[in-house]
């Protein structure tokens, strides 16, 4: 075990490395924190998908009563989806990215770029604030993922 850490340790001697688990650590728990908003927005608004849920918050009442939709509930799982869509392809490029040891301040901008948009781009959908806002909030970190994709290719195509 100690091993693994001392390796570990000088892995993340990386400043772009570092940067990298940071920005990703980022948006991955931001991600992971729209699933206890929509758990929220359910239990608050008494809205369920699953018949199992109905009849554990219907507590003697009608359980069918709460197999419902609801356009908040709605919003927040569409939101979700959309960070699961884009924040998976940015972890696994963003890393392969790192591999190539990219210039520090252009991987940070990259990841700046991509991290300040999916936080803007909830805020966007969650307000919700007018189009063009939430569509331009995710044009801007699709391209900084594409980004970082074109670079990895311009740097080690293998045709």
């Amino acid at each position: 075990m100690k091993e693994t850490m001392a390796n570990l340790s000088s892995l993340m001697d990386s400043e772009v490395l570092r940067a990298y688990a940071t920005y990703a650590t980022i948006v991955l728990l931001k991600m992971m924190m729209m699933s206890f908003a929509t758990a929220f927005y359910r239990n608050t608004k008494q809205v369920f998908f699953n018949p199992e849920d109905a009849r554990a918050a219907a507590k003697g009442g009608d359980p069918k009563k709460l197999l419902k939709t609801d356009e908040d509930v709605e919003r927040v799982r569409r939101c979700h989806l959309n960070d699961i869509e884009n924040v998976v392809p940015f972890v696994a490029i963003g890393l392969i990215y790192t591999l190539t040891n990219p210039d520090l301040a252009s991987a940070l901008l990259h990841f700046r770029i991509f991290t300040g948009s999916r936080l803007l781009h909830t805020v966007a959908y969650l307000l919700p604030l007018p189009q063009p806002s939430r569509g331009l909030m995710w044009i801007i970190g699709y391209f900084a993922t594409i980004s970082m994709a074109v670079s990895i290719l311009r740097g080690v195509l293998y045709l």
